[in-house]
């Protein structure tokens, strides 16, 4: 195969992807961080709002980037 398709072939691909994610995303990133500080909350785990929320907004991204 040439460069230049193995290039466009993953371009094309994560195109796709992207698309597909944004097509079938669960739910809503404000959503997903209120049920990830209630999930942090009923395991038992007490930080102070700001801290709680920065957490949650840091977990929310790192599933985004994932995918």
């Amino acid at each position: 195969m040439k460069p230049l398709h193995v290039i466009l072939a993953v371009v094309g691909g994560a195109i796709a992807g992207a698309s597909l994610g944004l097509l079938f995303a669960p739910a809503k990133g404000e959503s997903t961080r209120d049920e990830i500080v209630k999930f942090l909350k009923a395991k038992g785990i007490r930080l102070k709002k700001d801290k709680l929320e920065e957490l949650a907004d840091e977990i929310a991204d790192e599933i985004a980037t994932k995918a």
